[in-house]
């Protein structure tokens, strides 16, 4: 099964690689990869950018905008998970000091949703919570467009145009 899922990744991937879709092909990418599947959308803002070194400032912004609709996306996963959830569960001290945590800091733990392996969940878990849509939207928006910025950039010094 995971074979399969590859293969229908590198099949997407390899349809939104034509270069006449490079801004739309940048937002699908980015927009999947802040959900929970496992997919980077950087490698895809340095590709176009580096082809395109004039399409900078709009690969970083549309990325920005997939991949905060993808973070959307998972708060409104989180908010429909946590009804299922709430009914059959237990919750372990771990689970609690986590959500706890999440509620302290509220919509402003969503600038984190620009980490690695856990910046999708927490969007999630922000929906679960149900913090604010509005302000965890904003705040998901300003972690990711520094995310892109700073990673593009710094892509593009260690690897300059020769």
């Amino acid at each position: 099964m995971e074979a399969w899922l590859q293969e229908l990744i590198n099949a997407l991937l390899d349809r939104l690689a034509l270069p006449q879709l490079g801004l739309p092909a940048v937002f699908i990418v980015a927009l999947v990869s802040a959900t929970l599947l496992p997919l980077g959308s950087e490698p895809a803002v340095f590709g176009l950018v580096k082809l395109n070194p004039e399409l900078f400032w709009p690969a970083v912004l549309v990325a920005t905008a997939g991949n905060t609709l993808g973070g959307a996306i998972s708060w409104w996963m989180g908010y429909g998970a946590e009804r299922l959830y709430e009914r059959a569960a237990h919750h372990p001290p771990r689970e609690r000091r986590v959500l706890t945590w999440l509620q302290r800091f509220g919509a402003k733990a969503c600038l984190l949703s620009w980490l690695p392996l856990v910046g999708d969940p927490l969007c999630a878990l922000a929906g679960w919570l149900r913090l604010p849509f509005w302000p965890c939207v904003l705040y998901m928006a300003i972690g990711k467009f520094a995310r892109y910025l700073c990673m593009t950039a710094l892509l593009l010094w260690v690897f300059p145009n020769p």
